[in-house]
């Protein structure tokens, strides 16, 4: 796949045909890592004010500045509409980071965690340890592989997924298709919750019809989250949630104060919040 992300004048900016007319602009300092792996080109950057970053396919992945947002708002979301999610999975996501917020759940007993490309995995814990340490936790055992083929052998296994994919081109485009949702239902236990990445509603209206469409399909309830990350075109992402049981938009359990003091973004009162949105994207979902 070409590489999306161009550098000029010490700036590296964003530019994809996926948000026309748009690039976003990230001033940077140095580069550290700059490799194609067997799936896609990887790129890390020192940048002046939002400190380092990770690339895929000229495509901002995260900052540290910011990364806190996106991770606590994925994992906690679906964990804490869950009563109590003992077997959990994460499909990609190989900067740790989703697993290092997993992590905090002290009542979480196995974490299976599918990664592509073993070279996200690798840098990250060489230039992302931060975010990396999330590997530490004896729970997890790492599946290099497919998460479409990995999900696909499990049946009823999991109380909660979360799909932390890439944009729908390259790698995660598989991510993206009814089959796979097909496959995240079968591999969830009764009750089970699932949360993918959901895209931009700003940028992405017809992606995230497409993914409302289909896990009001499957699924008996289907919502989407709201999270503000400066540092993505938009600045904004969302959260495809979908579960055979649990309400999603109110936790579940009540957070302990604890896991509370460690977070920055997330909390219930946000929980709920990210549920609201904005009449136009309130649309998208009353018109499937």
């Amino acid at each position: 796949m070409k590489n999306m992300g161009k550098i000029k004048d010490g700036w590296f900016s964003e530019v994809c045909p996926m948000w026309p007319g748009i690039a976003l602009s990230v001033e940077i300092n140095k580069v550290l890592y700059s490799k194609k792996s067997q799936f896609q080109q990887i790129d890390v950057y020192e940048t002046k004010n939002h400190g380092r970053m990770l690339v895929l396919d000229g495509i901002i992945q995260l900052t540290l500045s910011d990364e806190f947002a996106y991770q606590e708002m994925m994992a906690h979301v679906p964990l804490f509409a869950h009563p109590d999610p003992k077997n959990i999975a994460v499909i990609g996501g190989g900067d740790g980071g989703v697993l290092r917020e997993a992590g905090r759940h002290k009542g979480i007993e196995t974490i299976d965690f599918c990664e592509i490309d073993p070279q996200v995995i690798e840098i990250s814990k060489k230039y992302l340890p931060e975010m990396a340490r999330g590997f530490d936790d004896p729970r997890i055992k790492v599946h290099i592989g497919d998460g479409n083929a990995f999900i696909r052998e499990k049946k009823e296994a999991y109380d909660v997924i979360i799909v932390d994919s890439s944009d729908p081109i390259g790698p995660g485009e598989v991510l993206f298709k009814k089959p796979f949702y097909q496959g995240l239902k079968h591999a969830l236990k009764e009750n089970g919750v699932v949360a993918t990445q959901g895209e931009s509603f700003f940028l992405f209206k017809e992606t995230v019809a497409h993914l409302a469409q289909i896990t009001k399909e499957l699924f008996l309830k289907q919502a989407y989250s709201c999270i503000l990350v400066p540092t993505y075109p938009g600045g904004n992402i969302g959260i495809c949630l979908a579960s055979l049981g649990p309400e999603l938009k109110t936790p579940a359990r009540k957070i302990p104060k604890e896991l509370q003091d460690q977070l920055q973004y997330y909390c219930p009162k946000v929980h709920e919040a990210s549920f609201v949105l904005p009449r136009f994207a309130q649309k998208i979902f009353e018109d499937i």
